[in-house]
């Protein structure tokens, strides 16, 4: 029997023991062994509840505890889980997280303490909740020279732009609409202004590429300023507007090799695998030179998804006690090129008598027109840099708002 313990009975917390519970018989089939939590750390009780017997106020009791081999850790932030999550793996204990926080921070550091102590330090849950896409970047891409990871990392702020273009609400209306139901914590400022989704693909990218991505160096946009008529116009030109989340590698003709990260809105064009990613649902698009396009989709978030990821690195762990699995994530951080030189198309909307102005100005490639905004226009400009860009609209002086265009 292998003896677990968690850290944190809140959602996700409660989550992996209601997993661990229910599916106890099928879980040790898989893992080889019994699977059996012996404590749940909180600072609450919760009378009532038969996780009470297993739960413990004091770290120490699970850190000197021999018998514990794995820790799951599921406090979120990054203190004390950091501190909690060093010492469970210098007592020689695998750890199994949801922290996409603490792992976008010290992700490639515990990797390394793990392997130095040949435990394992597991983290499927810190992307896309239940989506499996951290072990197949890990073990079933590793043939793959991977150019782009985009995705749709944040339920709450698809299920808002969802709202907005099914139902024409604006930004505010489908936040409450998204705070009703759960989707929406009390302070959403993580997830509308892209915090949540940058973690994400820092991790995802750091796994990608093979070097350490820092979060803090992504430049990151939210959703706050997404109007009804940019979602009108987008769906005018057949065309939905994501958060996305994108890492791509851009390789010059010299050989030489350009990384670049962002966080932002961006139109998707109607047939692409993400234009149909809707709801609280996620996805994660991935490109490699061989396999060519593929895209992981479910449930994102929410107690049992997220839960289930944990489980299965739980199992994992304790497949593979006394041996580390090895993560191809250094420590030496990525360089990450400058947006500004990023080439794509742009999105903008512009007074209707300054169509045919800002048509030659941008080269546009595409105008479009909505009877229920007569007074505006929308372009899709050509291929630019994001510099140039910039600097055209400032010359222009009148474009309402833009947006960039995924391609």
């Amino acid at each position: 029997m292998v003896n677990i313990a968690v850290l944190g009975y809140g959602t996700v917390g409660s989550g992996v023991v209601r997993v661990l519970t229910t599916n106890q018989e099928k879980i040790d089939k898989k893992a080889g062994v019994p699977v059996r939590i012996k404590y749940v750390l909180d600072l609450r009780d919760f009378p009532g509840d038969p996780v009470q017997e297993k739960i413990v106020h004091d770290y120490n009791v699970i850190l000197n505890d021999p018998e514990i081999k794995v820790v799951v850790e599921v406090m979120g932030g990054l203190k004390p889980a950091y501190d909690f999550t060093k010492a469970a793996i210098m007592a020689g204990k695998s750890v199994c997280t949801s922290n996409k926080e603490l792992v976008a921070e010290y992700g490639s550091e515990l990797l390394e303490l793990a392997r130095e102590k040949n435990v394992n330090y597991m983290f499927e849950a810190s992307c896309g909740g239940g989506i499996p896409v951290i072990r197949p970047l890990n073990s079933s891409l590793t043939a793959e020279d991977i150019d782009e990871v985009s995705g749709i990392l944040n339920g709450t702020t698809n299920y808002i732009l969802s709202e907005m273009t099914e139902k024409g609400s604006d930004f505010n209306d489908a936040l409450k609409e998204a705070k009703a139901l759960g989707y929406a914590e009390r302070n959403p400022e993580a997830d509308v202004e892209g915090y949540d989704a940058c973690r994400k693909i820092a991790i995802l990218s750091s796994l990608a590429f093979g070097k350490t991505v820092k979060y803090s160096k992504i430049h990151t946009e939210g959703i706050t300023k997404i109007t009804p008529e940019d979602i009108t116009f987008a769906k005018e030109a057949d065309m939905a507007i994501k958060l996305l989340a994108s890492a791509y590698k851009d390789v010059k003709e010299d050989g030489t090799e350009d990384y670049y990260a962002m966080v932002a809105p961006f139109l998707v064009r109607h047939g692409h695998p993400l234009y149909n990613v809707n709801g609280v649902f996620n996805a994660v698009f991935i490109h490699g030179n061989m396999l060519g396009d593929t895209m992981f989709y479910g449930s994102g978030a929410g107690s049992t998804p997220t839960a289930s990821a944990v489980v299965a690195d739980v199992v994992d762990a304790v497949r593979h006690l006394n041996r580390s699995l090895y993560v191809f994530w250094d420590q030496d951080e990525l360089t990450l090129s400058d947006n500004g030189s990023h080439v794509r198309p742009f999105f903008i909307r512009v007074p209707a008598e300054k169509k045919e102005e800002a048509a030659k100005l941008f080269n546009a490639e595409k105008t479009v027109e909505s009877s229920d905004i007569p007074s505006e226009a929308a372009l899709i400009t050509a291929f630019m840099q994001e510099n140039e860009f910039r600097k055209k609209c400032e010359e222009a002086g009148y474009v309402i708002s833009s947006i960039r265009v995924n391609v």
